[in-house]
């Protein structure tokens, strides 16, 4: 028997079937371009690899049709429109690819970001939008479209779901009134202050909208699927300012009540179906959903869009729990599961599934790291948790040609990593880990509930490693005379790091903040976090859900000032919920002593006393590699990687591990 039977049915939009209910959910294609437009190699590994891991839909991250009203430079996204032979020519050896696995493939398409433009990608051209309003992340004002500059975008829509359709794509999907897009900016009128026919009404701001899927009809045929990336719900309080979870507030982009006539009129004009988010760039969490928000997060707005329109709707948002996802189809919620992040983290999600092996399948640990981070930062997309996203083929694994015996000092995620490579390729590891349980940062970094994909990960680790089985050696401490005596080819030396403390007069009430999250000792109600990273913050937080009283105190001028790149939809997130929980922050502030539950800060203002019951120490790592020091020239083939060799994050842990583990 097929578990989870309800999400292997076959399902239609328009005129195609899919062969399951499972869509990939579409995400920038960052590095996934070449010079002309077109996707490289890269770029096409990429979406075969989750055609052949069982997924039904894909559809592809956004693309442009315009390069002339909106600047975008070359490479930076897939183009249509560019040059269409060279895009027809590779597109259509891509869907052939694809197709051959039994999957179709839609290419997303945007008229462009207006007030939204990413500031390195939009050089000295001033930013489009509806009107003349704020940018979201420069201090300038957007420039208003002409009419002629609406028409042209319309028609160059038209155009590249031309070359689409004959490059071998399914459908299209529009790219849209969603997350405060440029067709989105027309739609809503907080943004929209025009008083010509695109202004005013609902018809007319829709007006944009309603132009390009009939323009796209009349290109392409009435039976070419045209859908739409649709957001019922913006949560803005404001220019730049984004409601959280529960908050009460009066909503200043498309609230419920419009977001519902806005879906009727859409597919009265001819979408096909409504892939349905909410949230925009001014409330990024949750078009972007961190890890503080719920799993599933959209089905109570994909389910408001399923009991009024009459097209398919997808739902994504963390819907990456089995269990839930055939729920959501059972109970009518919606039609089809979207799964962006997820599909990142493991390609074969949807074929693992189906053949019931659910323990195999590599969490998303909605991080951001690899996807989110480096998109903003350095305009790729990647996943932390998988280092072989959008890198298939130069990341393949290297076939061994003579296996070997490698020691691996450490069971933390880089050292468990490490072990996974090498026995997928051939190699015979043997990892030893002083504690009880693999894991290392991973157990007190996944204690809180919001952090409880981290756990998932380690379990995802030791089934890997069972499965592979490699030889684990637990509660076993690696002395350097054992390890020099061996007779392994290789060490690795994966020992992880220690926490830094602080010294503080009263060291009794001093806890680090892996001893509070394992919950080691008694640490009393009123308490100071010292440190307002990632750590500090997520530490903070979790201890204010208790109803503890705390207060973070950190020595830079902000919170979350490292540890990067950090997501805008994480950081921006984790920053708002620390008042919201009331939790006080002090920057600039530095702890010089503490004794008699009193600690003294200084601050730019002078001292300032803080009554606490104890302090928690959140003040980063160190590398924890005595053992790599002692041994790496007393023998050859010695390698420290993960935060033994530099204190970073999840992500470069297992980026660390997977380079040496697949070059050994």
């Amino acid at each position: 028997m097929i578990p989870y039977t309800r999400l292997f049915e076959p399902v239609t939009i328009g005129s195609i079937e899919m062969k399951n209910r499972f869509a990939m959910a579409p995400m920038g294609p960052l590095g996934l371009s070449d010079n002309e437009g077109a996707f490289n190699q890269k770029g096409m590994d990429y979406y075969v690899a989750r055609a052949k891991g069982g997924t039904g839909l894909l559809i592809t991250g956004v693309t442009f049709v315009d390069n002339d009203i909106e600047k975008h430079a070359m490479p930076h996204v897939p183009c249509s429109t560019h040059n269409p032979v060279h895009f027809v020519r590779t597109g259509k050896e891509m869907t052939e690819r694809i197709h051959a696995w039994g999957t179709k493939i839609f290419l997303q398409m945007s008229g462009g970001f207006g007030r939204v433009t990413v500031p390195t990608n939009m050089g000295e051209y001033p930013p489009v939008a509806p009107s003349a309003i704020p940018h979201r992340w420069l201090d300038k004002t957007c420039r208003p479209m002409e009419i002629k500059e609406i028409l042209h975008i319309v028609k160059m829509f038209g155009e590249g779901a031309y070359h689409a359709k004959r490059a071998g794509f399914d459908g299209v999907q529009i790219h849209a009134v969603h997350e405060g897009y440029l067709l989105d900016q027309f739609a809503i009128s907080f943004f929209n202050h025009r008083t010509d026919e695109y202004g005013g009404s609902l018809e007319n701001r829709l007006r944009f909208a309603r132009q390009v899927v009939e323009e796209i009809k009349r290109t392409c045929g009435q039976d070419f699927p045209v859908t739409l990336r649709y957001s019922p719900k913006s949560f803005i309080k404001d220019y730049k300012s984004g409601a959280l979870p529960g908050e009460i507030f009066e909503e200043k982009g498309r609230d419920l009540d419009e977001g519902v006539e806005a879906a009727k009129l859409l597919v009265q004009y001819g979408y096909d179906s409504l892939d349905v988010d909410v949230g925009s760039y001014d409330s990024w969490w949750w078009s972007h959903p961190p890890m503080y928000q719920e799993k599933g997060l959209y089905r109570p707005y994909a389910k408001l869009m399923k009991d009024h329109v009459g097209v398919p709707i997808i739902c994504a948002g963390r819907m990456d729990t089995p269990k839930m996802a055939e729920e959501a189809i059972e109970t009518g919620m919606c039609d089809v599961i979207s799964l962006g992040r997820p599909l990142l983290a493991d390609p074969d999600y949807v074929s693992k599934l189906q053949r019931g092996d659910v323990e195999s399948i590599r969490p998303c640990i909605s991080c951001h790291e690899g996807c989110m981070g480096r998109v903003q930062t350095y305009s790729a997309l990647n996943c932390a948790v998988n280092p072989q996203t959008c890198r298939e083929r130069t990341a393949a694994y290297n076939p061994v040609l003579k296996p070997k015996k490698i020691l691996i000092v450490g069971g933390g995620v880089a050292g468990c990593e490490a072990a996974r490579v090498l026995a997928t390729r051939g190699h015979t590891p043997v990892l030893i880990e002083k504690s009880e349980r693999l894991g290392g940062n991973l157990i007190p970094g996944g204690v809180p509930d919001f952090k409880e994909d981290d756990i998932a990960l380690v379990k995802w680790y030791e089934h890997q490693l069972n499965h592979l089985d490699v030889e684990i050696q637990l509660n076993t401490e690696a002395a350097p005379g054992t390890v020099l005596s061996s007779t392994y080819d290789e060490v690795i030396i994966a020992t992880g790091s220690r926490p830094l403390t602080l010294p503080l007069a009263d060291s009794s009430k001093l806890f680090t903040a892996e001893e509070v999250l394992l919950k080691k000792r008694e640490i009393g109600n009123t308490l100071i976090v010292v440190g307002g990273g990632l750590i500090g913050c997520e530490t903070a937080l979790w201890l204010a859900k208790q109803g503890k009283t705390i207060t973070i105190v950190e020595q830079l001028d902000k919170i979350l000032a490292v540890n990067g790149p950090l997501c805008h939809a994480n950081s921006d997130m984790l920053e708002l919920l620390i008042p919201h929980n009331n939790i006080e922050v002090r920057t600039a502030t530095r702890i010089t002593s503490f004794e008699n539950d009193t600690a003294l800060c200084h601050t730019p203002d002078g001292e300032v006393k803080i009554k606490c019951d104890g302090i928690v120490l959140a003040v980063g790592y160190r590398p924890e590699r005595s053992l790599f020091e002692e041994i790496r020239f007393k023998r050859p083939g010695v390698h420290v990687i993960g935060d033994a060799r530099r204190v970073k994050n999840i992500m470069y842990a297992i980026w660390d591990a997977f380079e040496v583990a697949n070059g050994l």
